[in-house]
Parts: C-alpha cells; structure tokens; sequence
C-alpha cells in the first residue's frame, strides 16, 4: 500500500481548500480512482510504467462493485468532489482479498495523492476502513506492505497495528511484510443502555422500548434483542407504544443479538436511515497522559477549576439541556438513572466551560455528554476533560472505557483516535415516517 513520495506530475490539479471527508466510493468515482491509484504507484516507484499489475490497479469500476471502496475527497467547487484518496477493504474469500482467512478483512491499495499528502489523510482513511471492518463483524484486519514502505509502517504502528512475521510471504522474490489489527471486544448493546436507562420502558416481547420524553434517540428506541414470536406483529405493536406517547417509532439496528429479518421489515415500512454510531473503546489502566488526574490543577488552563460530583448540579445540568433541548426534570431523571460522575470545568466566575458524564456499568465507564463552551475551544480542555473523567472512572473499578460517535464526524474519530480509542461497532437507528412506501438502507 503506498502512502508516500512526492511525484511532481501528479500536483497542482485542485486546490487543496476545505475540509476533507472520507466515504464510500460508487460507481461514478471509478474513472477518477482508475487514474489515482495507478499514477501513484507509478509515480512513487511501486511498479514500472510498463507493469501488467497496472491493469488491476486500474480496474476500480470492478473494484468498486466487488470490494468495499473509501475515498478521500475535498471540494473543488460547483459542488463538486475532487478524490484525493482512497483505500480497499476486501473481506476473506472475495476478488481482492490475498491473505486474509475466515473472519478477516483485509485493507490494500491505501493511496494518497501527493499534494493531498501532509492533511493526516492517510491516517483518517485507515481509521475509518477499521470502523468499516468493526461494522462487518470481522475479528481481525490484515495488511501487506513493502520493506521500503517505512513511513506506512510508522502509521500502522502508530494506529495500533501489530507486525506479524509468521504470515509474511513474497511474490517473485520479492518480500510481503504482513501487519495484522484485532478489532476490540465491544461493551453490548445491553451495557450500553444501562449506562443511560432511559425514563420509562415498555416491553414487546424481548424488546425494549425507550422514553424519555423526545431527549435524545438512544433513550427513545427499540432495543430490538431477541426474535419474538411473530415480527411483524411485534412492530405492529411497536409502533403502538410511541403511537400513543405521539413518538415515531425508532429501532436501533446493527446488533449481533437482534432480531432475524427486522431489516428487511423495517424496509418494506418504509423506515428512514437515521444516524449511523460508531462504539470506540480503550482499556482504562494505561492512560498515557500521566500528568493529567482529576483533581486540582488537572487541567491545562490554570484560569479554571475542575470539579466531580456523582449528580449533576443545576450548572452542569443548564449546560447540557441547553445544548441538546429538552426538559430540565427529564434530563435530570435520564442522567441519574445509572451510577455516574458529572465532571465540571469551571471558569473564575463559577460558570462551566465543559462538562462530561462518565456513566459505571460492568465494568465498563460509558463517556458522554462531552461539550466545550467556544470560547474556551482549542486550548485543550476537551481532552484534558476526557483523560480526568478515564481516570475518576478507574479509580472507580471500571476496566474498559467506551463512547458512541456518529460516524461521518471525523473531528471527533480524530480526538479519540489521539486518546487511544479504537473502533469496536457499529450501530444504526431506523425511524418511521408517516406514509411513507417501501426504502432500504
């Protein structure tokens, strides 16, 4: 996979401006990766110009249609995408897969285009390609890189990859190191939710149905775990219980446990797609930042206190309902439904700058509600926050840490990443809409 060289040839095409996000190519990409992926390897030495491999590399309209295609794109105006790079996730058994065994996904052709390179690109499409492989179910993701190809190996290593010499193997002489990344244990779908009950809980069948009032999806949704007896007659009666809260119906989906078929019922109901929620976790005995606790002076502003309580006080609760809506007396009866610390950044006034929530179920320490005043944004307190709520939640008896993020907010897989948060699975909700026919997802 190549990451590297600056080949002069392959400059100057787009301005570089705007943000950069990471998605799943389709067809109308294939001409723009056909071009990408061979002129990088040409131009960064990893095959001759006159190669027969060309012909794979250049073949991305098969690629798109028989593998699993991220790119990499920034504007480059009208409203239109210019693709500056790419990455293949093949699971074990498909086209493109050459090492990966059951239960494996492997990445290859990871290419960023030479004036794109510097965003930290490369890295973002290889943390989302393990989001990607978490979603799948997979156990493992595999790589092969070159010797030569030493600035990759730093950022695999850098991302969590493993060298695994024992699988290491060569094409006409030439030596195949091979890098291997264990997708992590996720907490549960029923951990989760004990770490943010919500309000009330009707029960169909095996189901849990969540209310809480409208404040926010995850404590107003179907826990759909377990095959009931007669599905459709279980949505039905679903769809009964938000009916008579006036609530539309929403599912989470995604789950290893849920219900055989909901999809496909879902679909024929013509359910939206709703948000898609990646579950990051880390183990909470390493924390790296040894400088940062959570007492006084734990945060990098010496203009701002840090205090930890086991409710939420009348600030902190302000500074959360003001930001996602909502009723006080609600929010107040969701936060505290589960065992949890309530971390406050207060400035000289008493006033909070930032909040989190870390929530104890399981072992587990559930991280949320995480909000910086803007004011007081890039000056470190987000992550000093974060570490300090890790480190009250260890000193606590919890474990393994977790905490839920949409998966399109690259930002946020960015500051996690750096706190050593890894992707474990992925979720999705499903929403009912009046009238609406027959959809898919």
């Amino acid at each position: 996979m190549s990451a590297r060289g600056d080949a002069a040839t392959l400059r100057g095409r787009a301005s570089l401006r705007g943000p950069a996000r990471v998605r799943r190519a389709g067809p109308q990409d294939a001409a723009e990766l056909a071009a990408l992926v061979g002129d990088v390897y040409v131009a960064d030495g990893l095959v001759p110009a006159d190669s027969p491999y060309l012909v794979q590399l250049r073949d991305a309209a098969r690629r798109v249609a028989h593998a699993h295609v991220l790119v990499a794109t920034v504007p480059a105006g009208d409203g239109a995408e210019d693709v500056v790079g790419t990455i293949t996730l093949a699971a074990a058994g498909t086209p493109y897969a050459e090492i990966a065994t059951g239960g494996e996904v492997e990445l290859r052709m990871l290419v960023v285009r030479p004036d794109a390179r510097g965003r930290g690109l490369a890295a973002e499409l290889v943390r989302a390609a393990l989001a990607e492989a978490a979603a799948t179910g997979a156990r493992r993701a595999v790589l092969t890189t070159l010797d030569a190809m030493r600035t990759a190996q730093r950022l695999y290593e850098r991302l969590g990859w493993v060298r695994t010499p024992g699988r290491d193997w060569a094409v006409r002489g030439l030596a195949m190191l091979v890098y291997t990344w264990d997708v992590p244990a996720a907490p549960g779908a029923l951990t989760e939710a004990a770490t943010w009950p919500p309000v009330r809980v009707e029960h169909v069948g095996p189901w849990r149905a969540g209310l809480s009032d409208g404040l926010t999806q995850r404590a107003n949704s179907v826990l759909p775990l377990g095959s009931p007896a007669d599905l459709a007659a279980a949505v039905d009666a679903v769809e009964a219980v938000y009916a008579a809260a006036g609530r539309p119906a929403v599912f989470r989906v995604g789950d290893p446990d849920a219900a055989p078929g909901l999809a496909d019922e879902l679909d024929r109901r013509g359910y939206a797609c709703g948000a898609v929620t990646d579950v990051l976790v880390r183990d909470v005995h390493h924390l790296l930042d040894a400088g940062v606790g959570y007492g006084p002076g734990a945060l990098p502003d010496a203009a701002v206190a840090l205090h930890v309580a086991d409710e939420p006080d009348d600030a902190w609760l302000g500074t959360w309902v003001g930001a996602t809506g909502g009723r006080r007396d609600t929010g107040r009866r969701l936060l505290t439904g589960a065992p949890a610390l309530y971390l406050t950044a207060a400035g000289a006034d008493a006033a909070p700058v930032a909040i989190v929530r870390v929530a104890l179920a399981d072992g587990w320490a559930a991280l949320s509600c995480l909000q910086v005043a803007p004011a007081a944004r890039r000056r470190g307190l987000g992550t000093a926050l974060t570490v300090a709520a890790l480190r009250a939640a260890r000193d606590r008896g919890a474990r393994r840490a977790f905490l839920q993020v949409e998966a399109d907010n690259a930002a946020a897989r960015v500051l996690y990443a750096g706190l050593g948060f890894a992707p474990a699975h992925r979720y999705a909700y499903r929403r009912r809409l009046v009238a609406a026919g027959p959809a898919t997802c």
